[in-house]
């Protein structure tokens, strides 16, 4: 009976012990930790891309001031006439190895046709047909952002932080450039400048279709 006894406060004593140990660990090396929500969103939103952010300065410091300086759309219009290919290499940009190309461009046009998405533009003095459309309806794709070559992918590695700068861009165009765009009546005068997304020439040129960046009806 003693002998039972003592080995019976061995075992308790032996689990005492683990016990001890054991809680010893965990306060070391937690099984979990405990985290404030609050500190969990921050942390979520630190992770964030700011797109939006990222394309407003963009916008504003880059994209607008280098449309002052783009090619006018009346000498672009005259050199895809003449010569398509010629036109690509001198005023075209293609980013990496992708088969379409962009145009970005500035110009001033008479308004010759108006419908629900587009506005279609008289450029040069003698035409009475649409040579530019400039899209006025929802806006996808990716014109505004490689349109201008200003924007590098290479800066970008993850591909879904580069597509959502090209959604913010292109979000700028719908809520600040389009709103009065859609104002425009036939024969009115329109200046503009915009990207334009050429993936088949047969239908892309003849008219240029633009995505506008900056509109003023007069």
């Amino acid at each position: 009976m003693a002998t039972t006894a003592k080995n019976k406060s061995r075992r308790a004593a032996g689990w005492i012990l683990l016990g001890a140990a054991a809680a010893v660990f965990c306060r070391m090396f937690p099984l979990f930790h405990v985290v404030p929500l609050k500190t969990l969103v921050a942390e979520k939103q630190a992770q964030t891309f700011p797109a939006a952010a990222i394309a407003q300065k963009f916008w504003a410091e880059k994209l607008l001031p280098a449309a002052r300086k783009t090619v006018s759309a009346d000498v672009l219009l005259a050199a895809i006439e003449e010569n398509p290919a010629s036109a690509r290499t001198n005023y075209g940009h293609s980013p990496g190895l992708s088969d379409s190309y962009f145009y970005f461009l500035r110009g001033v046009g008479r308004v010759v046709s108006v419908s629900d998405d587009q506005i279609g533009l008289a450029v040069r003095p003698n035409s009475t047909r649409a040579e530019i459309v400039l899209e006025t309806g929802l806006l996808f794709g990716n014109a505004l952002r490689d349109g201008s070559g200003l924007l590098n992918a290479g800066d970008y590695p993850n591909s879904q932080d580069f597509n959502d700068l090209a959604a913010a861009l292109n979000h700028l165009a719908e809520t600040g450039v389009l709103p009065e765009l859609r104002t425009a009546k036939i024969g009115q005068t329109v200046s503009f400048a915009g990207c334009a997304e050429v993936d088949d020439e047969s239908t892309d040129l003849h008219p240029l279709q633009v995505i506008p960046i900056q509109a003023t009806v007069q």
